[in-house]
């Protein structure tokens, strides 16, 4: 027996044919789906390291004004940074139910990998 770490990867082109079609999530929309997943992963990401930056920035100023007002700057650049991901989460819910009836139907697919 092989030693596994990850434990069972499957293949995301192979899917299971029921009665000659393919069923499965597979296509540009999963493609798509999982590039949406990365954008918010990666923006809050950016947010959460920006805040932290800003806060040691502001720690650091040493009541010059201008640091301070750079590092205010930043953190409320941050803030409206993660606004913009939440609303436009929220539009994709609202495109998502207007479309299909479900909130999550955008969103919804699993990504390929160990499980």
């Amino acid at each position: 027996m092989i030693f596994q770490i990850f434990g069972n990867i499957n293949n995301p082109y192979s899917g299971t044919y029921q009665g000659g079609i393919r069923t499965g999530t597979f296509g540009l929309i999963f493609f798509l789906n999982n590039i949406v997943k990365l954008a918010f992963v990666v923006g809050g990401l950016i947010v959460f390291i920006n805040l932290i930056v800003a806060g040691f920035q502001f720690m650091q100023s040493g009541g010059e004004a201008k640091n301070i007002e750079s590092a205010w700057n930043k953190i409320w650049q941050s803030l409206i940074g993660l606004v913009i991901m939440v609303i436009s989460f929220l539009l994709i819910s609202l495109v998502s139910f207007i479309l299909f009836g479900d909130p999550t139907q955008i969103l919804k697919p699993d990504l390929f990998g160990p499980r």
